[in-house]
This record gives structure tokens, C-alpha cells and sequence, in this order.
């Protein structure tokens, strides 16, 4: 198991499509994402397994900068991303499924911090679990509020 596994989920009143397509887009997460300050596309868009993203985050107070590789991709139902260079191997997965109100999504990120890190990872892993529900918090305002007003 790993030293950090923090799953979150969130139901939002939105359909899986538009849930998906928005939060599958890694270029749309620093406006979801509290932390994340900048995203730059390695590989050209759209999103698709091999894709690789430079992310600019700050994270307890330190700023961090790691590339991820997107592992997996089944449109509307999975999207798996790992850090290719980063300071700890993380690995995050998005799930979408239909349920009666809209769709659940849930958010996984899991890792195994080293050196610091490691000695920290029960406080890390307790401040991603708040940042991460509120970011699935932010996400569900943002594609909620889009499709009121489309």
C-alpha cells in the first residue's frame, strides 16, 4: 500500500459527459484545483494515454513542479496520470459514473513520498484530503454553474 492514499468523492448535478469532459481536460485544472498555479502541455492536446503535462502546484507551503504521464484514458469512465519527474512518485485517478442525479466523481492520489516527505506523509495526507475535497467542491460549482447557464 502506499505511504499516501487519499480518495475523495463527490456527486455532482451535472451529466457524466459534461463532468468528464471538463475535468478530463487537464488544461482546465487550475481553476478547479486550489493548488495547481499553472499547467503546460508537454505533448500536443487533446488529452490521450502518453500525454505529458508540466504542473506548477503549491503544497504545504512549498512550491512543487512535476510532469505527469497520462497512464490510462477510457473517455467518460477513467483517467490515470503518474508522475514521469516530480518529487515523489504520485498517481492520480479520476472515475466518473452516471448515478441518478448526475455523476459521481471520485478522486484518488496516491504516492510514496521519500526523504521529508516521507516523515510527514500522515499530516500530507490529512491536508490532501481537505484540499482535494474542496477542490471537487470547486469543480462541482464551476460545471453546475455552466450548465445552468447554457
Amino acid at each position: 500500500m502506499a505511504a499516501v492514499d487519499v480518495q475523495v468523492e463527490r456527486v455532482i448535478h451535472v451529466p457524466l459527459a459534461d463532468v468528464a469532459t471538463y475535468a478530463g481536460d487537464p488544461s482546465n485544472a487550475p481553476e478547479w484545483y486550489a493548488n495547481i498555479e499553472s499547467v503546460e502541455w508537454r505533448t500536443a492536446p487533446p488529452v490521450g494515454v502518453g500525454s505529458e503535462l508540466d504542473f506548477v502546484a503549491r503544497f504545504l507551503g512549498r512550491r512543487i513542479a512535476y510532469t505527469y504521464r497520462v497512464e490510462e484514458l477510457v473517455p467518460g469512465q477513467r483517467l490515470v496520470m503518474s508522475t514521469a519527474q516530480g518529487p515523489f512518485p504520485m498517481r492520480t485517478e479520476y472515475t466518473w459514473q452516471a448515478v441518478d442525479d448526475g455523476t459521481r466523481m471520485t478522486l484518488r492520489n496516491t504516492g510514496e513520498p521519500s526523504g521529508f516527505a516521507s516523515i510527514a506523509a500522515t499530516v500530507m495526507q490529512a491536508a490532501m484530503r481537505r484540499a482535494t475535497t474542496k477542490d471537487l467542491a470547486r469543480l462541482a460549482e464551476i460545471v453546475e454553474r455552466r450548465a445552468t447557464a447554457s
